[in-house]
């Protein structure tokens, strides 16, 4: 035997065991029954009532949840369970439009139910670990945290020379590809009736896209990117790279190779059907400070890394106050619904640098709210 056929003979075992492997840790993960038990339904009917229990459906199919579990199951056993379809609806969130297609409780706890026994475990194995969004112990906070942790790595090997890519895809769930999304998913899955019951749902959204509103189209559009993720992460080998769905950023020293790269992502997205959105995608100087998430980033010369509210949702906090005023003299709100939402911004502003503005609103808060009843007392 030679050496090649030697090398190729061990390459060969190592992906036999790694096939080996995957297939012991992941058999409960790719079996319908198991995914589908009338344990793991109940169970997500449960984190599905939560935050919503106000809600008259909600309220409606908690009154005889045991049951209606059980009619969803026995439907999924006999695999004859079909979405009922959405309550679609729009939304303008400071001026932008959003169209919202939103599934009832029964779909949402099979959904869930999907996501957390087969989806999620099986595709978050292939995603990145600065891919921030819609996963266990991930989120808004761990995407900032991260961002800071590469910008203080970069400062200690550059200082603040340097650049970033801010990046933003254009209308992100509503040019999600269908076909590339199944194809992934017939890669990780061997279970027919899986694949056939994820792709109803798929399908559901119409030919191409999916809709806000439901988890399954949270995680599956996570997944339609990873093959960028892997290209700036394996392929490039950046180290500062992080993205939080839509939004992303690359750092590097030099602007000649980030201008370069730019390139190189708008054709991979064309790949993936994704578009780059021309106004948001940008280089900037990491001396100037940039803003991503809504927040307002700075490196400093000493290697901090200051991160600022942005400022027209401080502007908008300002005006809701006031207009909450208004609100409270006219008997509309109650006091305690006021003081939750100061609370509750307070809580946020709270992880930035940011004492002043906090004092500063405080201060708005008490003249607002506080005074008045002081001078009444």
């Amino acid at each position: 035997m030679t050496s090649e056929e030697r090398r190729e003979a061990r390459y060969q075992r190592r992906v036999a065991a790694r096939k080996a492997k995957k297939k012991t840790n992941c058999a409960k993960f790719d079996d319908y029954g198991a995914v589908f038990s009338y344990a793991n339904l109940y169970r997500s009917y449960k984190r599905c009532r939560c935050g919503v229990a106000w809600k008259a459906s909600v309220q409606k199919y908690i009154s005889n949840a045991p049951l209606n579990v059980y009619h969803t199951f026995k439907e999924l056993e006999a695999g004859i369970f079909k979405s009922p379809g959405f309550h679609e609806f729009d939304l303008y969130e400071r001026g932008k439009h959003r169209h919202i297609r939103s599934t009832g409780i029964m779909e949402r706890v099979v959904q869930r139910c999907l996501c957390d026994n087969a989806l999620v475990p099986m595709l978050e194995r292939s995603f990145i670990y600065d891919d921030g969004a819609s996963m266990k112990n991930k989120g808004y906070d761990f995407a900032i945290g991260r961002l800071t942790a590469h910008l203080q790595r970069h400062f200690r090997r550059y200082g603040t020379e340097g650049y970033i890519l801010l990046f933003d895809f254009t209308k992100f769930f509503d040019n999600v590809d269908h076909d590339l999304i199944k194809a992934d998913l017939h890669r990780v899955f061997t279970d027919q009736k899986i694949l056939a019951l994820t792709e109803h749902f798929i399908d559901a959204f119409g030919d191409r896209g999916m809709g806000l509103g439901s988890q399954i189209s949270q995680v599956l559009a996570l997944a339609s990117a990873n093959r960028l993720d892997h290209f700036v992460k394996d392929f490039c080998r950046i180290k500062g790279y992080g993205r939080y769905m839509d939004d992303g950023y690359i750092l590097s020293q030099s602007k000649e190779y980030l201008v370069a790269l730019r390139e190189h992502l708008r054709e991979v997205c064309a790949e993936l059907g994704i578009t780059l959105n021309d106004k948001k995608t940008q280089i900037v100087k990491l001396s100037r400070g940039f803003t991503w998430l809504k927040v307002r980033f700075f490196l400093t010369k000493t290697g901090k890394v200051v991160k600022k509210i942005y400022k027209r949702s401080v502007t908008r906090m300002r005006m809701k106050m006031k207009k909450l005023r208004k609100k409270l003299d006219a008997g509309v709100l109650a006091f305690p619904d006021i003081w939750t939402t100061w609370q509750s911004w307070r809580a946020y502003a709270q992880r930035f640098d940011a004492w002043h503005t906090i004092h500063n609103m405080a201060r708005l808060y008490y003249q607002l709210y506080i005074s008045d009843f002081l001078g009444t007392a």
